[in-house]
């Protein structure tokens, strides 16, 4: 649709590359795209776009920079109500708004913007606690967008018409492997020499990791790197589970920094224990790493309607151990995976088959 008005509205920045990935394609497309959202902390963002970015989102709260959590949070918590105000002036300039995050849902709800058109993704639906909060959020929009069956099945189950939902997948994070300035694993791993098991993002207790931890006690002839800041979970406790052959970079990776992490891992690992998508399943996806994936949600439909990586049980270390031993002393289990894993990004999972089925959806929409 050449020359549709599209607002894709992330107030938060809670899906950042998601964000600037789809309004890079879309534009590619000939959509006229604007992202609105607030100032990114925790590395750069694109600078090359043909899309506008309108960081107008808690101007005060991101001024405190990216150290200042406990502060932050309040200060947004004053600046969410009038920063939802002024977005419904701006929103009047656009043919469809498509919401990617509402941070406070049941006062957004009372903030939405009327006409023109709205469509929100639910990035997860799965994690989502609140079932009547979900059902109502998804009833004030006119299209739904989730990135799995397991996400529109979930819908239908809690009452959402499902004329209403879409399926559209989340993709490859193909942006990170051609980082310009790309930085080197940090010299004390740079030195490492065996194999290397990686986890990466941050560490919150729905992924897994303590899992992960008690299967790697089972693991021989590796290492395990988790990477990623802890959130919600205790680093003591995490320190006390690891073995000797694990190691932790505690912090936020940035972009830059990520590949050098993919590119050394000879398998990834997603241990989750619920979840409907991951973005670093989709980063995994565009390094064709081989990947061994909780058998939950669409994780599961990856794996099964592709092949890009080896399911199992979630929550069972031993079974984990088992699968991460297979792959790491099977060499050509490993190519088969990666080869199918760089042949889903190319396919179902590329931005641009994405913003193409994004466009039909608006086009619907403007009906």
């Amino acid at each position: 649709m050449w020359g549709v008005r599209v607002q894709l509205v992330d107030p938060s920045g809670d899906v950042t590359p998601y964000d600037h990935s789809l309004a890079a394609a879309l534009a590619r497309h000939g959509a006229d795209v604007e992202l609105v959202t607030s100032r990114f902390l925790y590395g750069p963002i694109p600078s090359n776009r043909d899309y506008a970015l309108s960081e107008t989102f808690y101007r005060w709260a991101t001024a405190l920079g990216p150290r200042s959590r406990r502060a932050r949070r309040a200060l947004k918590l004053l600046e969410h109500g009038p920063g939802m105000l002024r977005y419904r002036r701006r929103a009047r300039q656009a043919d469809v708004l498509h919401f990617q995050w509402l941070p406070l849902e049941p006062l957004d709800l009372l903030l939405l913007p009327r006409p023109p058109p709205r469509a929100m993704t639910m990035h997860n639906v799965l994690r989502r606690e609140r079932e009547s909060l979900t059902r109502r959020v998804a009833q004030r929009m006119d299209a739904v967008v989730v990135h799995t069956r397991a996400g529109a099945a979930e819908l239908e189950r809690l009452g959402v018409d499902p004329e209403q939902v879409h399926v559209i997948p989340h993709g490859a994070f193909e942006h990170l492997t051609r980082q310009p300035d790309e930085r080197p694993l940090p010299p004390e791993l740079e030195r490492v020499e065996g194999p290397v098991v990686l986890y990466f993002g941050t560490l919150r207790p729905y992924k897994g990791v303590e899992v992960l931890l008690e299967a790697f006690r089972r693991v021989e002839g590796a290492e395990l790197w988790v990477v990623g800041h802890p959130l919600g979970t205790s680093p003591r406790r995490l320190r006390e589970l690891a073995g000797e052959r694990v190691r932790f970079v505690s912090r936020y990776v940035t972009d830059p920094e990520a590949p050098a992490f993919f590119r050394r891992a000879e398998v990834l690992v997603l241990p989750h224990l619920k979840v409907d998508q991951s973005g670093v399943l989709f980063a995994g996806l565009a390094f064709g790493k081989p990947m061994v994936l909780s058998d939950v949600g669409g994780f599961a439909e990856l794996a099964r309607d592709h092949g890009a990586g080896r399911l199992v049980p979630p929550g069972d270390p031993r079974e984990l151990a088992r699968a991460l031993n297979e792959l790491l002393t099977d060499a050509d289990q490993r190519r088969r995976l990666a080869e199918a894993a760089a042949t889903a990004a190319a396919g179902e999972f590329s931005w641009d088959g994405i913003a193409r089925r994004t466009l039909r959806l608006y086009e619907d929409l403007l009906r």
